[in-house]
């Protein structure tokens, strides 16, 4: 089995390489991030057509999350308890006998800011969130853009960046409680070294330079971590015509 998660910045404008990625990887769940879509605007049948299953949760202008798989796909769930918020950054489903927990993190804009309180606020909802869900589906997979830099591996520059936002201790400590569940990063599972990335800013030839960051993550819960053979990012789309900041990472399964 393959699962994969990508941040495709407007699913609108990057519709055409979701297509080509999807033919030429062929995941059977891929996670979107950052549709930007309202619901009655998903391209379902476009996406049918790739036979894919699809469930979203969107909005407007931003955000917006997708989970697309060859399988049926039950038990939606769209909104947290003690969550209260209207931006569409949650989505979890259950495929197979695999529950997928599909995130868009809170940004965070800057340290002090309160978006930045929000972050923390909305990852240790999500933390709860997600203990239950551990519970419930022990095949658990979480993944997304955590807008979070686990260590300095994922940072280009780690002295520059220092503690600013994506990497100061308090980020870092909320995407580790995530971790203390039970979940394991994928891609450290078979990549150690640091300079491995998966988004790069559009600025300053980020891409070709590669000034990046490692933010988008597949986490795999205890029951899944032995049948794991493969974490990668697809770094091949960046490099197409109008890219997502984002590349594609992707996870395969011996199930």
């Amino acid at each position: 089995m393959k699962i994969a998660s990508w941040n495709v910045n407007s699913l609108k404008v990057r519709l055409p390489h979701l297509q080509q990625w999807l033919g030429e990887a062929q995941p059977d769940i891929i996670a979107l991030q950052e549709t930007k879509l309202t619901d009655d605007k998903f391209p379902v049948d476009e996406i049918a057509a790739m036979g894919y299953k699809a469930v979203f949760s969107g909005q407007k202008t931003y955000n917006g999350v997708a989970i697309l798989a060859r399988n049926e796909l039950t038990d939606v769930v769209t909104d947290i308890e003690g969550l209260d918020d209207p931006q569409r950054r949650i989505l979890a489903a259950t495929v197979g006998d695999i529950r997928v927990v599909n995130l868009y993190v809170v940004n965070g804009k800057a340290l002090g800011d309160e978006k930045y309180t929000y972050k923390l606020h909305w990852l240790a909802k999500v933390r709860d969130f997600l203990q239950e869900q551990a519970t419930k589906y022990p095949r658990l997979v979480v993944l997304g853009d955590f807008n979070i830099c686990r260590d300095d591996r994922d940072v280009y520059d780690p002295v520059a960046w220092g503690e600013d936002i994506f990497c100061s201790p308090p980020e870092r400590a909320a995407l580790q409680a995530l971790f203390d569940i039970g979940l394991h990063d994928s891609f450290r599972l078979f990549n150690e070294e640091a300079g491995l990335f998966s988004w790069w800013d559009y600025r300053q030839a980020g891409f070709r330079r590669n000034m990046g960051l490692r933010i988008d993550l597949i986490l795999i819960s205890d029951a899944l971590k032995s049948s794991a053979t493969s974490s990668i990012i697809d770094k091949a789309p960046r490099k197409w015509e109008q890219p997502s900041d984002h590349a594609p990472v992707a996870l395969e399964l011996m199930l």
